[in-house]
């Protein structure tokens, strides 16, 4: 069986995850205070409902715990998404993701029960500052703290050398874990793959030296 997913909160975050998990063959159900909201996205879900999320008859009645994912997306109403994720995890749901406006608001909701936190607003801030940096960067995904993962598109300086002549690993501690390209993606590259136009580098590595990694190469 499919996971079923409720996203609270359908501002546009919320909404944007509840329509791609809905095209994508889940079942969703969307929970938002305003009526407006439902309405706007009622056709474009499972189910739509109008709740006080705060209000833990309210989330009981809806049968909210059957669901095995529950994303809170709430906006700015901190007060809110605190409470929302209180109740959620003393009702007992399985996995419990939350939207975060800043890192104060992030530790509260960890430490309450929240499996995951995400920072959409901060991740989509470092994105587009590591695009500025470096055009040649497409993706850039935060694993911890220390480590992230970055696509990077070939550069000129790259195309006809294999990995062994680049010396990534060993000039910059970083490591290509995966080469895309067109619609191939090899996930095991070796040292003597060669780097052609328009390859995506996929690579690994402490933040420092992937930056190290972005400035050389970058046109």
């Amino acid at each position: 069986m499919k996971k079923q997913f409720a996203v609270v909160g359908m501002g546009r975050f919320g909404s944007s995850v509840a329509k791609t998990l809905y095209h994508m063959g889940f079942e969703i159900l969307a929970i938002d205070s305003n009526e407006s909201r439902i309405q706007e996205i009622i056709n474009e879900v499972t189910h739509a409902v109008q709740a006080d999320t705060t209000d833990e008859e309210a989330l009981k009645a809806i049968g909210i715990r059957n669901f095995d994912v529950v994303v809170v997306a709430i906006g700015q109403d901190i007060q809110a998404s605190i409470l929302t994720t209180l109740i959620l995890k003393d009702l007992g749901v399985n996995t419990l993701i939350v939207k975060a406006q800043n890192d104060l608001h992030g530790k509260v909701v960890q430490k309450i029960g929240a499996d995951k936190v995400i920072f959409p607003e901060r991740d989509m801030g470092v994105r587009v500052a590591h695009h500025l940096i470096s055009p040649n960067i497409i993706d850039y995904i935060e694993l911890s703290g220390d480590y992230s993962i970055v696509e990077i598109k070939a550069a000129s300086r790259m195309i006809g050398k294999n990995l062994s002549e680049l010396h990534i690993r060993a000039k910059f501690g970083c490591n290509v874990i995966a080469i895309k390209s067109s619609d191939k993606m090899n996930i095991a590259p070796h040292a003597e793959d060669l780097i052609k136009e328009d390859d995506i580098l996929v690579v690994v590595g402490d933040n420092e030296h992937l930056q190290n990694f972005e400035m050389s190469f970058r046109e």
